[in-house]
């Protein structure tokens, strides 16, 4: 089966709403097939990368799926990439050409890579298959926690595999509209969201900005026949806070068939509090970069909070200790490192061999970093990284030694430690500790500006914190936990 069908078949039917610009499937896959003629004129070759500045238009859409369907291998682009981080990524991945939506001009430009801009016209056709197949559909970069972003490359067949877990899982069918405001740059926001609509057949409405005004029209905008609701927490507890004075909002917040939540632990407060305004409960779901979406609560099942639920249709997952030897503990005390095996775990690292064999084993298990306990019945109870470096705000995942790694280019900045403090509304701020060098006066607003200036804004720090020395182990290794 293609990856997307009803794109080969295109019909009137509703498949993209960004904003108030509304796309059929036979508009889309026209335009998705100009895409592909654009890229043969330009003489790219099947396999070959290419870039897209992930623009929330459906041109870039578009462009996404032109690319999978003409064997091309998509590499995401944020936006709001720091100088450094796109530099980064662009020699990296070394893509062909870049590919930017109409009006939008990107902030980094890459020097040396030929670029061309997106404006497709609503047209009528159709799109042809896309083989679920080995051949690399993605790359994309994760937050490193040690030095730079690393690429997650993912197959088409990767992607095909999770979805159709997905589909199983959360009887997600045709008459489902997904609503979401995440960007199109990660797993949730584009796999999930976007390329998980139309594997079955139904309908994206994509918000570029989150807003619960605009989140409550788009719930009940009529053409809709029922809606799933995308979100990370920090955007339910954004909606829960608005719709306590906002009655038509939870009334909206009480349509969709599933409220689905990922990327960082919903908390058992908020689960109450939105259950509490709404009468509907979030089903959790648990993933990464590099396997996709491993576990999650089933449609079928009542939301359980403070659970991702158990391991999707198809996955298998199992609860190692510090030498990987499996725990058989099913008791929800035994802790142990999340493995799993599944048709849709990564091709490996680009350009990273030694990194792909730390995660992945000869049997085809990845070993995630995130510790878990698990229940009786199989539920899974995510409670944070084996690491202290990789912190989730705002539902982003940021390496903190890539941040560290900024502030020490700071000519005032003698040692960095960044780490992520609990926070209601985040789930984690990102918070720095600095030492200065010898003649400088701390300045904390410099220090959040440069950061903001050269890596993604998420990526600031929410405070800075001047200190003498930082503890260490005898070993020199910075005692993090001691710093809060």
């Amino acid at each position: 089966m293609s990856l997307f069908p009803r794109l080969t078949k295109a019909d009137s039917r509703l498949a993209l709403v960004v904003d108030e610009d509304c796309w059929t499937y036979a508009e889309l896959a026209s335009a998705a097939c100009e895409h592909i003629d654009r890229l043969r004129g330009e003489g790219i070759e099947p396999g070959a990368r290419v870039a897209v500045w992930a623009h929330p238009s459906a041109t870039t859409v578009a462009a996404m799926i032109g690319n999978l369907a003409a064997a091309m291998t998509t590499i995401p682009l944020n936006p709001k990439l720091g100088s450094a981080e796109a530099a980064h990524i662009f020699h990296d991945a070394s893509p062909r050409i870049v590919f930017s939506a109409e009006g939008f001009e990107p902030a980094h430009p890459a020097p040396g890579i030929a670029s061309m801009q997106g404006a497709y016209s609503r047209g009528q056709g159709s799109v042809p298959p896309i083989d679920s197949d080995r051949c690399a559909g993605l790359i994309l970069y994760t937050s490193g926690t040690t030095g730079p972003p690393k690429g997650a490359v993912l197959s088409r067949a990767n992607l095909a595999a999770n979805l159709d877990s997905l589909i199983e899982a959360w009887a997600w069918s045709d008459r489902d509209t997904v609503v979401h405001s995440l960007p199109l740059i990660h797993a949730h926001g584009l796999v999930l969201g976007l390329f998980g609509s139309l594997r079955v057949g139904g309908a994206l409405h994509y918000l570029p900005k989150f807003d619960p005004t605009a989140i409550e029209r788009a719930l009940r905008d009529p053409r809709h026949d029922q809606t799933l609701l995308f979100a990370v927490p920090t955007m339910y507890h954004r909606l829960s806070e608005a719709a306590e004075d906002d009655a038509a909002l939870c009334e909206a917040l009480g349509k969709p068939r599933l409220l689905v939540s990922g990327s960082a632990g919903l908390s058992l407060r908020e689960h109450e509090h939105i259950q509490a305004l709404t009468g509907r409960g979030v089903h959790e779901r648990y993933g990464l970069t590099e396997t996709l979406i491993n576990c999650g609560v089933p449609a079928s099942h009542a939301p359980m909070p403070g659970y991702v639920g158990p391991p999707l249709p198809g996955v298998e997952l199992k609860l190692v200790d510090e030498e990987r030897n499996e725990l058989d503990a099913h008791d929800d005390e035994t802790i142990g490192e999340v493995a799993v095996r599944s048709a849709a775990v990564f091709c490996g690292y680009l350009n990273r061999e030694e990194a792909t064999a730390e995660v992945l084993d000869d049997d085809g298990w990845f070993y995630t970093g995130d510790l878990a306990t698990r229940t009786a019945q199989g539920a899974i109870r995510i409670l944070g990284r084996r690491s202290t470096d990789l912190i989730k705000t705002g539902g982003y995942r940021v390496g903190a030694g890539e941040i560290e790694a900024c502030l020490l280019d700071h000519p005032s900045v003698r040692e960095a430690a960044v780490a992520g403090l609990p926070d209601d509304d985040l789930g984690q701020r990102i918070e720095a500790f600095i030492v200065l060098r010898s003649g400088y006066e701390g300045d904390a607003q410099a220090l959040v500006a440069f950061v903001a200036e050269r890596l993604s804004a998420h990526k600031r720090p929410r405070a800075i914190h001047f200190l003498d020395e930082l503890p260490r182990t005898a070993m020199g290794k910075v005692q993090k936990k001691r710093l809060y």
